[in-house]
């Protein structure tokens, strides 16, 4: 997949971090999905809401030189975003419309990669 049309996102959590490779088109979504969820995680009552990791920057070239990292592709950490937190047991609202947010962002990515895949056969 060719790099120019993607941006990185860097995550954190504690001291462990998270390099997430996404549409440049789309980061600035991730960015501000990653800032909702943390406004409104902690509103959440159930036992186990996960640890999320912060997203503390973005850039557009990213080269990993150690080999204890690697790149998570976009759709599969959303993917495992939204497995995470419908496994969360709570109905109630803010878990609602973060899945909501969460799959939006989900559905828009699986189209993007389905009509990159057509351009690039």
């Amino acid at each position: 997949m060719s790099n120019s049309a993607m941006r990185y996102a860097v995550l954190k959590l504690n001291d462990t971090l998270e390099f997430v490779e996404m549409p440049g088109t789309h980061m600035y979504q991730l960015t501000a999905l990653n800032r909702r969820l943390h406004k409104e995680i902690e509103k959440l009552t159930a036992h186990n809401v996960p640890a999320l990791p912060s997203v503390i920057a973005e850039c557009d070239n990213l080269e990993l030189v150690s080999t204890s990292y690697t790149v998570t592709g976009g759709l599969d950490y959303i993917n495992k975003l939204e497995t995470t937190f419908a496994a969360i047991k709570e109905s109630a609202y803010p878990l609602i419309s973060l899945l909501t947010e969460i799959r939006a962002l989900q559905a828009q990515l699986e189209q993007w990669y389905e009509e990159y895949e057509e351009e690039n056969v």
